[in-house]
């Protein structure tokens, strides 16, 4: 069964505008994205952007592009835009990979497509890590997930989740207290890829945020609120982590110059 790759690529970015067309080794970002993404089993991969800069470069180095609203209040807007665009079909598989994960490992792409087609009940796929570290538990810039024993998702959260009671009750973490993480259950990150069935985008579209969602500040609670189901899995490889800062994008760089990548 096909599925289809999806690069958002917007050129405005607070910490570092044009983003998508900094270079690494020779090539835009974007296009590392894209090169890793054919690496994958999808049928297609597409550049979504709202941006002519953008769309000019993916199509010097061949890529398939779909321009996009620039009005979209998510990134999940855009997808379903290029949903019915592309006219997809309700069950077709999309893969969301951002334009900002030149490091992107192929595998797990796959990964979440064929979750997609193993849970036929999911309407969307995501992935997780577990966590070692209790400072990234307490850390609210790690989104936190839980889910149950077929991996589907309960919540999403900055704060940590699951509470160890007994292990934290008399003492306080955020004011640096020192404490550990408790014996016999697990703590996970969320990993930001998604896989989407076609048509729950057009139905995510049309919800309002979710109450949750607004306090969080976290867009996939919006599909949890209104019932739709979540499947997470423990990632098959360590994702390197993307680009937010000048920072990252030199360790990118230093690390493809190397040839290690």
């Amino acid at each position: 069964m096909s599925f289809t790759v999806v690069i958002p690529a917007r050129y405005a970015s607070s910490r570092l505008p044009g983003k998508p067309l900094a270079e690494i080794a020779g090539k835009p970002m974007v296009q590392h994205v894209y090169e890793r993404a054919l690496e994958s089993r999808a049928s297609r991969v597409v550049v979504a952007t709202d941006d002519e800069r953008i769309r000019s470069a993916c199509e010097r180095f061949g890529a398939n592009v779909v321009l996009t609203s620039p009005d979209h209040a998510s990134g999940t807007d855009r997808l379903e835009e290029v949903a019915r665009k592309l006219g997809f079909e309700a069950d077709h598989r999309m893969v969301n990979v951002q334009g900002d994960e030149p490091l992107i490992p192929p595998a797990l792409i796959n990964q979440v497509a064929d979750n997609l087609e193993r849970y036929p009940d999911a309407a969307i796929a995501t992935l997780c890590e577990r966590i070692h570290d209790v400072d990234h538990v307490f850390n609210p810039n790690v989104v936190k997930v839980v889910f149950d024993h077929q991996g589907m998702a309960h919540y999403f959260s900055r704060a940590p989740i699951p509470w160890a009671r007994d292990r934290w009750q008399d003492s306080n973490p955020l004011a640096g207290a020192d404490i550990s993480l408790p014996d016999g259950v697990g703590y996970f990150r969320h990993i930001g890829i998604y896989g989407y069935r076609a048509s729950v985008l057009g139905q995510f579209v049309n919800w309002a945020p979710a109450p949750t969602e607004k306090v969080e500040s976290l867009e996939q609670l919006r599909a949890l609120y209104n019932g739709a189901l979540i499947h997470v899995d423990v990632a098959t490889e360590k994702p390197p982590a993307g680009v937010d800062t000048e920072a990252d994008l030199e360790r990118i760089r230093a690390w493809l110059d190397s040839g290690r990548g």
